[in-house]
């Protein structure tokens, strides 16, 4: 099969680097999610990547109100770039070429983001990953996923989580909840979904770039996704 998009955004929670231990990197995880991406570029289609740092740290969460609120989102966005990097790097082990860029930048590290060098990138066959999120504290990894996605004019923004797509309620919490084949971002914000933050929600709400939101625990539906397979829920902008 063919792609269907020529210009894709993975955005790969942090957690779902973790493996089953839940905290840290689990290289094995790592490496199956790099063999899809190369999959992906290997296809002709152009990949840029945001994600997240759960595994690592959790913002708010983590700082149990020992931390302020915008010092733990600035230790959650070094979570991100640490994650970056390590993609970077199994990539790069692979063959595959891949650059980090950050919000803000990162010193040798990694480059500051602008966003006319990431596109050359990705029209360079470059796979782009994107940490630091949106380079401000109190916003998610989502909606640096659905902001990024939309300064790049991707054509679909592909969602890896560690649920299978959208519920009516929280799966794990509530057995009679089912699956949504199709949902609007209005949908998702009135009924308080929670499957993506409400900020993220809302912007994606004013741009026409669909999102597809899938389980990770196949790696290969990055690619299903790719070439146009429902793997997941269709998240639209109306």
């Amino acid at each position: 099969m063919e792609p269907v998009y020529k210009r894709i955004l993975v955005k790969i929670s942090g957690e779902a680097l973790a493996g089953s231990a839940g905290r840290g990197l689990d290289f094995s995880v790592i490496d199956s999610i790099c063999e899809a991406l190369r999959e992906c570029v290997n296809m002709g289609v152009q990949v840029a990547v945001v994600v997240g740092g759960g595994n690592i740290w959790r913002g708010e969460k983590d700082g149990q109100g020992r931390i302020e609120r915008t010092r733990a989102d600035s230790m959650g966005m070094l979570a991100t770039t640490i994650n970056a990097l390590a993609i970077e790097g199994s990539l790069e082990k692979m063959g595959v070429s891949a650059q980090t860029m950050t919000a803000g930048g990162m010193g040798t590290a990694a480059d500051c983001y602008v966003r006319d060098k990431a596109v050359d990138l990705l029209e360079s066959g470059t796979i782009l990953l994107l940490g630091g999120g949106t380079g401000n504290p109190f916003f998610s990894t989502d909606t640096a996923a659905v902001l990024r996605g939309a300064e790049l004019g991707v054509d679909i923004i592909l969602m890896a989580k560690n649920v299978d797509g959208v519920y009516t309620a929280d799966p794990k919490i509530d057995s009679s909840a089912t699956k949504i084949d199709r949902v609007a971002c209005g949908e998702i914000i009135a009924k308080k979904l929670g499957v993506i933050d409400m900020t993220a929600a809302a912007l994606a709400s004013t741009i026409n770039i669909p999102i597809m939101l899938f389980g990770i625990d196949d790696a290969r539906n990055i690619c299903r996704a790719a070439m146009g397979a429902d793997t997941g829920t269709v998240i639209t902008s109306q």
